[in-house]
């Protein structure tokens, strides 16, 4: 399984259960965050560090 399976999966979960234990309100923000959360991480880094970003996921992990 990639990591990006790993974090997709784990987002699942978190929103799943969210939508069953929490009000309206707070499910709503806890989707926004575990949507906002890797966009703002991205934005927060360098231009330097996005090429590199860029770079390696171009190329791919072991080849």
């Amino acid at each position: 399984m990639s990591p990006v399976q790993k974090y997709l999966l784990g987002a699942g979960v978190v929103v799943f259960l969210s939508w069953l234990f929490l009000p309206n309100l707070l499910f709503t923000l806890v989707v926004l965050g575990v949507i906002a959360a890797p966009i703002v991480g991205y934005l927060m880094l360098d231009p330097s560090q996005r090429a590199r970003l860029r770079r390696i996921r171009k190329r791919g992990i072991g080849r």
